[in-house]
């Protein structure tokens, strides 16, 4: 058989194929999600995420120390507050848990790059993203909440806010107010198309924000959607969002592709939890084996388009990427 061109050649050794791989992991791409809980050295690992733990403020410093001396650029704080109550105040207030996380964590490691979940469903009772009337959520009166809460976490120290509620025009309220404070230099990561998915499970146990009644259909995404998911990028955008995430992340490859070649825009993930609870559990069966699947599946989100990654495994793989080498 005359074949001119052999696909083969250039997979004939793992030499050659990492010379001519087209899309790569690296540290830099990762950002660390940490959970803040009340306490000292609380340290309370999440049954649905092994490896994962509500950290007090000193554990979560401890925590941020080995984020960064592994590599990764980042981290994003979500919060668990003391109280919670009907309007999420603890998510204003100046020293509530995630602005004193802020403080500790910048003190101790000014290089790491903080940035911080900007929503109220960890801190209301009801467990919904904003205020709360009738059943019914109220967009206009919970975009206030959600500026002072990103001014909040500025005036902390935060270097980036990324608002998670998906209410109408929040980004617009947000920079706004940032500007209007002195804080036109912090950037927005917009949670801009963030879809009602069943793949928040996990999460919710390691926020605590379940919601105590219906559920988030009202203000996030039907999955079926993928039109309407440019419409809220550009409606981000035009609002000052800097950055553009879509969540989750695999199972909408195809929108992270559809963004990234609309728009053009540094595009970020969020590899969410339910993704991985399913890698752990089936690992932890026999039934794949952890260390490919994961970065096939990271691999994957890099090659849709993806510039960011938020994830879980992300101190896992850049020690995986440093064995490589």
């Amino acid at each position: 058989m005359d074949l001119k061109l052999r696909m083969r050649r250039l997979r004939a050794n793992e030499k050659i194929r990492s010379m001519v791989r087209e899309n790569h992991l690296h540290p830099e791409d990762f950002i660390y999600p940490l959970f803040i809980a009340p306490g000292e050295k609380y340290r309370k690992e999440v049954s649905s995420m092994p490896g994962v733990f509500q950290l007090s403020i000193d554990e979560a410093v401890k925590e941020a120390k080995e984020v960064h001396e592994l590599g990764i650029p980042a981290v994003i704080l979500f919060g668990i507050p003391e109280h919670k109550d009907e309007f999420g105040c603890e998510a204003y207030q100046d020293d509530g848990i995630v602005q004193r996380a802020i403080k500790a964590i910048k003190k101790e490691i000014p290089e790491l790059y903080v940035i911080t979940d900007v929503c109220l469903c960890e801190y209301t009772s009801h467990g919904h993203c904003g205020v709360v009337r009738n059943g019914e959520v109220i967009n206009d009166e919970t975009l206030e909440l959600l500026a002072k809460t990103a001014v909040s976490h500025a005036k902390a120290g935060a270097d980036m806010v990324a608002p998670s509620d998906m209410m109408d025009g929040r980004v617009r309220a947000i920079r706004e107010a940032l500007d209007e404070n002195g804080f036109s230099h912090i950037p927005i990561m917009a949670y801009s198309a963030k879809y009602a998915s069943a793949f928040y499970g996990p999460f919710r146990e390691a926020a605590e924000s379940a919601p105590q009644f219906g559920d988030r259909r009202s203000y996030q995404m039907d999955p079926a959607n993928g039109n309407e998911a440019l419409r809220e990028v550009w409606l981000d955008i035009e609002e000052g969002a800097d950055i553009v995430m879509v969540k989750p992340a695999l199972s909408y490859l195809d929108i992270v592709w559809r963004v990234k070649q609309e728009f053009g825009y540094p595009v970020c993930v969020y590899n969410v939890s339910g993704e991985y609870a399913l890698v752990k559990a089936a690992a932890r069966n026999g039934w794949v084996e952890e260390k490919r699947i994961v970065l096939e599946i990271l691999t994957s989100m890099k090659r849709a388009g993806a510039d960011l990654i938020i994830s879980y495994h992300a101190k896992d793989v850049v020690k995986w990427l440093k064995e490589a080498k």
